[in-house]
């Protein structure tokens, strides 16, 4: 890197941190030496973290008091990862309905309210308290670093582009600290060839150290390159999320850029899982969460998944104090592994792959592709007047947006416009409209598909 990279990453980030208050550095030191440990070890922090969360959740949230007095459990019961088989799964309907009686009544105090970005199609609200919040963004660091993501490099995201901050001051502040932070914004929702060939001349003018991207962007953004023969630079790692990384992907992804490295998050607890330099599964961050693997069976008990077999994803925040998550149901599908060492030597284990959360994808008026995520960015800031969504592309390549309202029969004013003209961007020459619906069902497996593409009968 040039002097500015270890300047920010050794000097000016960590004094930004600390003259805000926040211990980011030196959790991600702490974080970083944590990895080493024993299996066993990361087990007993766990542990005390699950102690510390289950004996305030049962004095300060009537959620949780009442369900522990309901099934005879006291806090001091929860003294292992296991113990946790003994509360329900909490899925995402009773999540939105137990948010207040969820929220702690003494402190600490919630400080950030978030809205996920309603990738299952119904969205929720989660709060939590700064805790949660900085050992989130130590994780992040911790993980990304795997990959030789460090503080003060080039980074090109080719994420989504979401709608801009709604006043001027806000803009002029995330431009600001992007600039800073050296976060260069390429959207890779676009995916005909001219928007794939300013993305590649993009990432030529920004000439990046690491790229995060979604996998499914990324992947068409490869194929390109290598189709054409375009490649002129050294490797980049990439760091891939949002959707599964398929093999077919990792290999031209490889070949385009540089080494792949998987990750999978979500807005609720943020960073759960990272691909290490060994690319053999995805490090769990046990010192932050619980991440289980469960499977559901037809009599409706829940088990712990076997390794080698396919489990929804179960996350319990072990710092969210202000508004407890025990066993949140993520939505999503992973392989549970075996408890065997990393060749890397880290301790925390692993999942994987992922086997969920795997988006259709839309075509313009012209026949371009088009990530379906793009309206899960544009619900993430509309769930306060919608309760559920679902994309649809007819045969004749035209587009319906089926809304569930929230309290009302419509869509106020502003926000149908705004998903109009969100539309009117990303597929273009499409015929677009939005339905009201009473409601979305689920498929036969439990998930709500966000997008749909017909296809004509066999």
């Amino acid at each position: 890197m040039d002097l500015y990279g270890p300047l920010l990453e050794k000097a000016l980030f960590p004094a930004f941190e600390a003259a805000r208050g926040r211990p980011t550095v030196p959790l991600l030191r702490y974080l970083q030496s944590t990895e080493r440990w024993s299996r066993d070890q990361l087990l007993d922090l766990q542990a005390g973290f699950l102690r510390r969360l289950m004996r305030h959740a049962y004095l300060h949230t009537s959620y949780y008091r009442e369900l522990l007095d309901d099934r005879g459990l006291r806090p001091e019961d929860f003294d292992s990862v296991e113990s946790l088989e003994r509360l329900p799964l909490l899925d995402r309907d009773i999540v939105r309905e137990s948010l207040e009686s969820r929220t702690a009544a003494a402190p600490p105090r919630w400080v950030i309210q978030k809205s996920t970005s309603g990738t299952t199609g119904q969205p929720v609200v989660v709060k939590y308290n700064a805790e949660s919040r900085y050992w989130r963004d130590a994780t992040r660091w911790r993980g990304y670093g795997w990959a030789n993501y460090r503080i003060g490099m080039r980074a090109m995201h080719y994420w989504g582009a979401g709608p801009a901050a709604p006043s001027w001051v806000k803009r002029k502040k995330v431009m600001l600290d992007r600039m800073l932070k050296r976060d260069f914004y390429v959207d890779c929702t676009p995916r005909g060839d001219q928007a794939l060939m300013e993305s590649v001349d993009q990432l030529r003018s920004i000439k990046p150290h690491v790229m995060v991207a979604y996998s499914a962007g990324a992947a068409a953004l490869a194929r390109f390159v290598n189709a054409r023969g375009l490649r002129d630079w050294g490797d980049i790692p990439v760091l891939l999320g949002a959707e599964r990384l398929w093999p077919e992907d990792r290999e031209e992804i490889n070949k385009a850029f540089g080494p792949a490295f998987e990750t999978y998050g979500c807005r609720e607890v943020m960073l759960i899982s990272s691909e290490c330099e060994a690319h053999d599964g995805m490090h769990t961050s046990m010192e932050t969460m619980i991440t289980e693997i469960v499977v559901r069976e037809p009599d409706g008990r829940v088990r712990a998944a076997k390794p080698g077999e396919t489990g929804e994803i179960a996350i319990t925040d072990l710092h969210n104090l202000a508004c407890p998550m025990v066993r949140y149901i993520t939505g999503d599908l992973a392989v549970q592994r075996a408890p065997t060492p990393c060749a890397c030597g880290r301790g925390l284990e692993r999942i994987g792959p992922i086997e969920g959360r795997v988006t259709e994808t839309l075509r313009d008026g012209n026949g371009n592709p088009v990530n379906g995520l793009v309206f899960n960015i544009l619900f993430g800031v509309m769930n306060h007047v919608a309760l559920k969504f679902q994309v649809v592309q007819k045969l004749d390549g035209s587009v319906v947006m089926k809304v569930v309202p929230n309290g009302t029969p419509k869509l106020p004013e502003k926000e149908s416009r705004q998903i109009h003209e969100f539309a009117a961007k990303y597929l273009p020459g499409t015929t677009f409209g939005i339905e009201y619906v009473e409601d979305i069902p689920l498929t036969a497996a439990g998930k709500r598909k966000v997008v749909i593409v017909e296809k004509p009968a066999a």
